[in-house]
Parts: C-alpha cells; sequence; structure tokens
C-alpha cells in the first residue's frame, strides 16, 4: 500500500482504522517512509556510505569524499519561497536582525503573511530561515518596514561585514 500524506500522518492508526470498518482488524509489519519534503529514498545514502565518508575526510583529508554523500543545506529548503537579500542586509540577519523592505532584492511571489521562507544572499549563499510578516504584493507596494521576522541564522556571523555602525553612547553627568 502507498499513501501519499502531509506529516502528522499517523499511518500506523491509519491501518488500524481499516482494519475496524472492514471488521477484520489489521496491524503493519513493516512501514518504509520513501519520501519527505525534498529527499528520497533512490537519492539518499546509506549509514556506512556517510561512516565511510567520514573516515576518508578525517584519516587522509578528503573532503570530496564527504561531499559526495551530504548535501548543501541549501538542498534542504528547496521547497520554500525565497527572498534575495542585498548584501549589506546579510551580517544584520546574521546577527539575528529582521529583514526590512530595503534589505530586499528580490521576492517570490505568492508570500502570505505568516509563510516560512527562506533568505538567500545574492550569491546563493542560504542566510536564514524567516517569518513573512508582509506578502508579497505588500512589499512590493512598500518602500519600508519591518517584511520577514528572522527565526532561524544559518550563516555564520562574520562570513560578511558588517555595514552598520554602533551608536555611541551618551554618558550621563554626575
Amino acid at each position: 500500500m502507498r499513501i501519499a500524506c502531509q506529516h502528522g500522518t499517523y499511518i500506523r492508526k491509519l491501518i488500524h482504522d481499516i482494519g475496524e470498518v472492514l471488521g477484520v482488524g489489521a496491524h503493519m509489519r513493516e512501514l518504509r517512509r520513501i519520501r519527505t519534503g525534498p529527499f528520497r529514498e533512490d537519492t539518499s545514502v546509506r549509514m556506512h556510505e556517510l561512516s565511510e565518508a567520514i573516515y576518508l575526510y578525517r584519516e587522509l583529508g578528503r573532503e570530496d569524499a564527504v561531499k559526495s554523500v551530504v548535501l548543501p543545506h541549501e538542498y534542504i529548503v528547496a521547497q520554500l519561497p525565497k527572498v534575495a537579500i542585498l548584501d549589506g542586509a546579510v551580517a544584520a540577519i546574521a546577527h539575528g536582525a529582521d529583514l526590512a523592505v530595503p534589505g530586499i532584492s528580490v521576492v517570490s511571489e505568492g508570500i502570505r503573511r505568516g509563510d516560512l521562507v527562506a533568505l538567500f544572499s545574492l550569491k546563493g549563499e542560504l542566510v536564514a530561515l524567516a517569518e513573512a510578516l508582509m506578502s508579497t504584493e505588500e512589499i512590493l507596494a512598500k518602500d519600508r518596514g519591518i517584511a520577514f521576522k528572522t527565526r532561524r541564522v544559518v550563516i555564520p556571523r562574520d562570513t560578511y561585514p558588517r555595514s552598520w555602525r554602533k551608536r555611541e553612547t551618551t554618558q550621563k553627568a554626575t
């Protein structure tokens, strides 16, 4: 039996319920997930292949072995709407700032408020995951305001240089 479903579906319970409706009872012998999100069983690697690649990297310094079995993290977010951000905004996002409209270069169509989106640099590097506070139409119509709330920063903080200055603090006279 093949079942295409969303996450959170309890297949064992579904099989049990089918058995109840048919009046014969039912249970599963095996449950095998062949696809989840962008990942497919036929393109996956086995644990021993990963273990061997790590061994080759640690013992012989062969990065190519690891690169052949580990996908870049950009692949994980392939199904999410994408937003390309200007280089000047990358460092601020890397430090946890939210993304304002002026920092956006390109935005996917069809983004709705509350959607999870992937923020990318202009070089195609995954910078962060964020929640949309504006729809695509609102972003295109405005020239200011916070468009995305940063939820998870992926890029290391010092990948891009800071383009903002720290505010000098004033001291109170005593």
